[in-house]
């Protein structure tokens, strides 16, 4: 990213990164999420303000976004699983579907519209946040999780969801074990496994599927920028526990709103990006 190399440009790139890592680590471990909800939009605007056009700065953003999940997900994850609450059954049995999935999604990536990318989070988003902001009244498909192959189905949607919005699938695997009767800390701490299964493969596949373009920054491998990477990384995994231990000291319900809230902020902030005439 040669344009990082003029100081003008960075140093407010490096304060503007620091507080997303900062963000983005609270957010992973307090929802089991990988922060791709923040670092998403905020290296998308980024690269377009770097000069790179949509059609490059999403999948950029995406991608970039995958390689950042990949420690705090693993940070968090660890953190709650000293807790006692990540299902390693169910994560066992996601382990090749979400791969899968997630290998497809960066297929997908090569050669789909920004806008893809953005609507697909826009109706996870939506229909999570409508869902933990009601109480999930009238939202259970069941009072148990299904049988195996039912689960592997899921297994394989929420890698393919989640590479197509570079989050590390929290927001999708929450919705799947919330809406089968998993309390939502358990839920939260399992997505936050689902993250480490999501964000290896999946940075290697946008890597792999951005391979050879012209168009992309000069730090850049495939659709992997090492140099936002290396900037937002620090922040992220000091911040991590913090969030972590805020997530097991409130209450279900107050959680539930909490991440509802977040969700539905998203959802505005990229319903905007999609209508919006100038693609802001």
């Amino acid at each position: 990213m040669s344009d990082l190399l003029d100081p003008a440009t960075l140093l407010p790139v490096i304060a503007a990164l620091a507080v997303a890592g900062a963000l983005i680590g609270v957010l992973a471990g307090l929802f089991g999420i990988g922060g791709g909800a923040i670092s998403v939009p905020v290296f998308f605007e980024l690269f377009q303000t770097l000069g790179h056009p949509a059609e490059v700065a999403m999948p950029l953003a995406v991608g970039t976004s995958l390689a950042v999940i990949i420690p705090t997900s693993i940070q968090s994850s660890r953190k709650h699983f000293q807790h006692g609450t990540v299902d390693m059954d169910v994560l066992r049995l996601w382990a090749l579907p979400v791969l899968a999935g997630v290998l497809l999604g960066a297929v997908i990536a090569r050669f789909a519209a920004p806008d893809v990318f953005q609507i697909a989070f826009v109706v996870v988003s939506a229909v999570n946040a409508a869902k933990l902001l009601s109480g999930g009244a009238g939202w259970r498909l069941r009072d148990s999780l299904p049988k195996k192959s039912v689960l592997r189905l899921y297994g394989a949607g929420v890698g393919l969801v989640s590479a197509l919005m570079g989050i590390g699938g929290g927001a999708v695997s929450n919705l799947i074990l919330t809406l089968h009767n998993v309390p939502i800390h358990r839920a939260i701490s399992t997505s936050a496994g689902v993250g480490v299964l999501i964000a290896i493969p999946g940075t290697i596949g946008y890597a792999l599927a951005g391979l050879g373009r012209s168009d992309l920054p000069a730090d850049a491998i495939g659709f992997v920028s090492v140099a936002t990477f290396a900037l937002t990384i620090p922040m992220s995994v000091w911040t991590t526990r913090y969030g972590v231990a805020l997530a097991h000291r409130l209450s279900p319900r107050h959680l539930e709103r909490a991440f509802g809230l977040f969700l539905l902020l998203v959802c505005l902030r990229f319903v905007w990006a999609v209508l919006a005439p100038d693609g802001a």
